[in-house]
Formats: C-alpha cells, sequence, structure tokens
C-alpha cells in the first residue's frame, strides 16, 4: 500500500538541529522556516512532526542560503543523543552495538517514515542500509542524508568509543565538493553514487558487550518510543498491536480478539490492517516475546519464574523451550554464556 507524500513524515529535532547550523553560519533560520512553511517554534517542541516535503524545501533553501554542499555535516556537529529522544537514550543503554543498530532499524519510523532502514551481514561486517526512495523521491536533499550518515556513526562512537570508524562508507549521492570534510568524518573508503547509503562496521565490533549496557534502562526507553509511534501514527497498526501486546503479556498471552477489543477494531478489521503492512497477529505476538526474553534475560536480579510471567508463559518449562527454539540454549545456558550488566535500578 503506498504511502502518499503527505502522509510522510520526519522527526521535528532534525528542523532544529539545522536551524543551529544555519546559525553557526550567521544565517537567520527564521525567514527561511517560514519560506518552508514550518514553524519555528513547532519545531523545538520534543516529539513534533513535520511533513518531510516541508523538511526537504528547508534543506534546499538552507544550502542554497549557505551556499555549504557541507551543510548536513555542520548540522551534524550540533548533534546530541537527545535529539532522538527515547530511541537515542535505549541506543545508549543497549547490550551491544549491534542491538543499538537493530533498534534503529526497528524504530526508524520515529526518524521518517519513508526511508528504508535495513542491516546487512557479510563476512567481515555489519552494514547499516539507508536507502532514499529515489523513484518516489528525486530529488531528496543530499545533505538530510549526510546528517543521518554522520548523526548514527557519532551514536556509534558515543556508545563504542570515539575511535570507532566504519570499515566502508557508501552514499547514494553525487561526490561533493566538499569531499575532504567527508574523509575527516568517515575516514578514507567512501564510495559515491552508490544504490544505497551504507556504514560497514567491523562485525567483532559491534557484536562485543558494551560496558554502560543497561536493559531495563533501554527496555524502558523501547516502550516510549512504541507509545510515541502508537500515537503519532495512526496509519500503522503494527505500532499499537505491539505496544497492547506488551502490556497485557503479563496476565497471560493475549488472543487477537482481546487486542482487537483494546484498539476498538473488530476482529476482520484488525486481521485486514495487519495484512496490508505485511504481518500478522501471530508474527508480531512471536517477535514481541522474542525480543523481551532477550531483553529480560539479560537484566540478572530477574529469575527465570519472573520472566516466565512477564511473558505469558502459564510456566517456566513452557517458556525454556520457547527460548531454546529461539536460541539454541535454555535461559540459565544464556545468561551464563556472556556477562550480564547490573542494572542500576538494582539499587534503587
Amino acid at each position: 500500500m503506498a504511502i502518499l507524500h503527505s502522509e510522510v513524515t520526519t522527526l521535528g529535532s532534525v528542523a532544529a538541529l539545522l536551524a543551529q547550523a544555519l546559525r553557526s553560519r550567521d544565517r537567520d533560520p527564521a525567514p527561511l522556516f517560514t519560506a518552508a512553511g514550518i514553524d519555528m517554534q513547532d519545531a523545538a517542541i520534543p516529539g513534533v512532526r513535520i511533513p518531510t516535503t516541508r523538511m526537504q524545501s528547508l534543506w534546499r533553501l538552507a544550502v542554497e542560503a549557505t551556499g555549504d554542499p557541507c551543510l548536513g555535516l555542520v548540522a551534524a556537529r550540533h548533534f546530541q543523543p537527545a535529539a532522538l529522544h527515547g530511541l537515542g537514550f535505549a541506543w545508549l543503554a543497549s547490550d551491544t552495538l549491534h542491538a543499538a543498530l537493530d533498534r534503529l532499524v526497528r524504530y526508524s519510523r520515529f526518524i521518517n517514515t519513508t526511508v528504508d532502514f535495513h542491516l546487512e551481514k557479510t563476512a567481515d561486517s555489519v552494514d547499516l542500509v539507508i536507502r532514499i526512495p529515489r523513484e518516489e523521491w528525486p530529488d531528496f536533499a543530499f545533505a538530510a542524508t549526510d546528517l543521518a550518515m554522520a548523526a548514527f556513526l557519532r551514536m556509534c562512537q558515543i556508545t563504542s568509543g570515539n575511535a570507532v570508524m566504519p570499515l566502508r562508507v557508501s552514499f547514494q549521492r553525487t561526490p561533493p565538493p566538499c569531499a575532504g570534510d567527508f574523509v575527516d568524518i568517515f575516514g578514507p573508503n567512501i564510495c559515491y553514487g552508490a544504490a544505497d547509503n551504507r556504514l560497514c562496521f567491523d562485525r567483532a565490533l559491534v557484536e562485543a558487550p558494551l560496558s554502560m549496557a543497561n536493559p531495563e534502562l533501554a527496555r524502558l526507553n523501547d516502550q516510549t518510543v512504541i507509545d510515541y509511534l502508537a500515537r503519532c501514527d495512526s496509519a500503522s497498526i503494527t505500532m499499537q498491536v505491539r505496544s497492547r501486546i506488551i502490556e497485557l503479556l503479563p496476565d497471560g498471552r493475549p488472543g487477537q480478539e482481546a487486542i482487537a477489543e483494546s484498539l476498538h477494531l473488530s476482529l476482520r478489521s484488525l486481521q485486514r490492517k495487519l495484512q496490508n503492512e505485511n504481518t500478522s497477529f501471530t508474527t508480531l505476538l512471536n517477535e514481541t516475546q522474542q525480543q523481551l526474553a532477550l531483553q529480560y534475560i539479560r537484566e540478572s536480579h530477574r529469575s527465570i519464574g519472573e520472566i516466565t510471567y512477564l511473558l505469558g508463559y502459564s510456566e517456566p518449562g513452557s517458556f525454556t523451550r520457547a527460548f531454546r527454539r529461539w536460541t539454541g540454549k535454555s535461559p540459565l545456558q544464556f545468561r551464563g554464556h556472556r556477562p550480564v550488566p547490573r542494572s542500576a535500578f538494582q539499587h534503587i
């Protein structure tokens, strides 16, 4: 089911970053925001969304006003994890860099509702792939993608250390006149005119445990993002169903009828809406249980019995069989296989 341009939105903090970049170039952002049809005060509200068509107009106006083809990289210098709200905090608390990138992909609609995010694995790397659908957006501003690529690399460096650099980087954009600035940020192995935008990270690096991991904090912020998407993206039933599943699991595995009733939908309507988004209730229930199981098992203070209850299983044996099916290990074997960071909440 195609998404109309009028329905595509971008996280408002992107506009706030661009305003900072314009000021750093001695340009007043207010006239440009007005020309693009964006209210600067609205852009400063946490979690606000801006139509991507207007955001793209703002990027083009900003690059023209500054004459700076590297304006996206300038905006990235002002980036802080809080710009991504709950997603940024969940990223910082992730168990591994791989888990952080998984979160970015899973909740990519939080950032933009049309751009395709996914991960690809090769023999030596895990690649974050960001593809702009050029057939739908032939004039998508290169500077917007430059900001995203630099910001996501910065998040990886904040999470794993400043020495983190990608093995290879690809851009859909044409070679910029300011190529040296790109090398300074991304390193020398850059390809332009590629089929997608790609940050390729060393596989061992992204799978290494992070010392600042906090699974419980990550899970709480995951729920914040899920709730946000369920509120602001009424066209997507998937996030709404995920949120309801998480709420109802401690009372037992919820059925489709209970979820449909909680969303004020008939069972047939719920099934049809999920099918339109290429998923099903069973798929979402299994994925949600699996994701929560991996988060809970890393929280060392939680017993297997408590996790069984939280995931809606009637007895530990059922949970153990499901966990072994997902990971190839029992919950206790998995917990003993890797270091489990202590949760800060244990001491509160």
